[in-house]
C-alpha cells in the first residue's frame, strides 16, 4: 500500500519524507525542489512485534511497512498543467492515501508560494485542484460512455447515472466518500481512481515553540479540520528531522523528553497512515522468524493466508489462532496450548488485528 505526501511548495513535505525514510530527499527553500517523486519503504513502529521478539528471540524479524511517496508541490492551476501539475497529479493518482502537509508557522526566511501563511486556504487550494482534475476525468469518461448509452447498452446507462451522481457531488463539495455510493456501484467508482476519494491525513507543520504552547490560531485550524471528520496530527517537522539525525537512542530520548513528547511524531504518523488505509496487522511467530503482516480489515482467514503465499489460500484447511494478549500473558505457544487458549478456526473466521496465526493447508 502506498501513501503520497502532498501540499503546496515549501510547506515541509520533503523534510517530512526525510523523517520517515532513510531515503534523503533534497530539501531547499524554493518551489519545485522535488521534481521526481521520492519513494521510501517505511517500517511501522509496532510494540506488539517488539514484545513477541522479546519472548521468542527469533533468528529473523520482519516488521510491517508502508510505502511513502514524496510528491512535488502543487500550485493553483495544477489541474490545468501549471507548475508541472499534470505530472504531480498523476503521481497522486497512483497512491492509496494522501498525507496532506499544511504549513502552520511563520518564518520570513522561508518563502510561501501564496505570500502569506494560511493553512485553511492552502487546504482549499489543493482540494480544489484535485477536484478539478477529477471533474475533467469524469467528463472524459462521460463523453465516452454517452455514445454507448445512446445505443441502449444497459451497463453504460447505469454507469452514466453514477457519473452524473459523482459530478453533482463534486460540484457542491470538495470531497466525496465511498459511503455515499450504493454497493453495486462501488467497483465502478473505485475503477475511476478519483483523487477526491482518497483518504486524507492532515499534518499541521508547526515550529518547536508551538509544541509546548499551541496558539489559538493552531487550535482553530485543528478544530476546523476535525469538524469535517478529517484525521489530523500536529508535528514540528524540522525538529523531528533533527531528532532523527541524532545517532543514539539515548540522545533522541533526551530530546523528546525535553519537548515533552512520549515518542517521535513520525512514529505516530506512520501508524495513522496504516490505519488510514484501513489496514490491520497479524503475526506469524516462531524461532526462525517473527513477522508482522498487513491485511485489509474484515478479511476472512483464507484471504489472509493468501497474503503469505497463494498456495496457503488455495489449499486452506484451518487457522490456529492465538490472541496476542494470551501469547504475552502465558509466555509461549506451548503454554497457550496447555491453557486451552489456542483456537482452531475455519474458512469463515474473520481475522482480528493482533492475531498470531499458524495456517494449515494442503499442497
Amino acid at each position: 500500500m502506498k501513501a503520497g505526501i502532498v501540499g503546496l511548495p515549501n510547506v515541509g513535505k520533503s523534510t517530512l519524507f526525510n523523517c520517515l525514510s532513510n531515503v534523503k530527499a533534497q530539501s531547499a527553500n524554493f518551489p519545485f525542489c522535488t521534481i521526481e517523486p521520492n519513494i521510501g519503504l517505511v517500517n511501522i513502529p509496532d510494540e506488539r512485534l517488539n514484545k513477541l521478539v522479546e519472548l521468542i528471540n527469533p533468528d529473523k524479524i520482519v516488521p510491517n511497512s508502508v510505502e511513502i511517496v514524496d510528491i512535488a508541490g502543487l500550485v493553483k492551476g495544477a489541474s490545468k498543467g501549471e507548475g508541472l501539475g499534470n505530472q504531480f497529479l498523476s503521481n497522486i493518482r497512483e497512491t492509496n492515501a494522501i498525507i496532506h502537509v499544511l504549513r502552520c508557522y511563520e518564518d520570513n526566511n522561508i518563502t510561501h508560494v501564496e505570500g502569506t501563511v494560511d493553512p485553511l486556504r492552502d487546504k482549499e487550494i489543493i482540494e480544489f485542484e484535485l477536484k478539478l482534475k477529477d471533474i475533467e476525468t469524469l467528463n472524459k469518461r462521460k463523453d465516452k460512455i454517452s455514445r454507448a448509452a445512446k445505443t441502449g447498452d444497459k451497463a453504460s446507462i447505469s454507469e452514466l447515472k453514477v457519473l452524473d451522481e459523482i459530478l453533482s457531488k463534486l460540484n457542491n463539495e470538495n470531497h466525496i466518500r465511498m459511503e455515499d455510493f450504493k454497493t453495486d456501484d462501488l467497483e465502478f467508482v473505485k475503477s475511476m481512481s478519483l483523487l477526491s476519494l482518497k483518504p486524507v491525513l492532515f499534518v499541521c507543520n508547526i515550529d518547536e515553540n508551538n509544541l509546548k504552547n499551541p496558539g489559538e490560531d493552531l487550535k482553530n485550524v485543528v478544530d476546523k479540520l476535525k469538524e469535517t471528520g478529517s484525521n489530523v496530527i500536529v508535528m514540528a517537522i524540522k525538529t523531528e528531522e533533527e531528532i532523527n539525525d541524532l545517532e543514539s537512542f539515548e540522545d533522541r530520548k533526551l530530546f523528546l523528553d525535553d519537548l515533552g513528547l512520549d515518542e517521535p511524531g513520525s512514529s505516530k504518523l506512520i501508524r495513522e497512515t496504516h490505519n488510514l488505509l484501513n489496514l490491520s496487522t497479524f503475526y506469524t511467530a516462531g524461532k526462525k522468524e517473527v513477522r508482522a503482516w498487513t491485511f485489509k480489515k474484515g478479511s476472512k482467514a483464507p484471504t489472509v493466508a493468501g497474503i503469505i503465499h497463494s498456495d496457503f489460500e488455495k489449499g486452506f484447511i484451518k487457522a490456529e489462532v492465538i490472541k496476542f494478549i494470551d501469547y504475552i500473558d502465558l509466555g509461549s505457544e506451548l503454554k497457550v496450548k496447555e491453557a486451552g487458549k489456542l483456537k482452531t478456526e475455519g474458512k469463515e473466521y474473520i481475522v482480528v488485528d493482533g492475531d498470531v496465526i499458524n495456517f494449515k493447508f494442503n499442497t
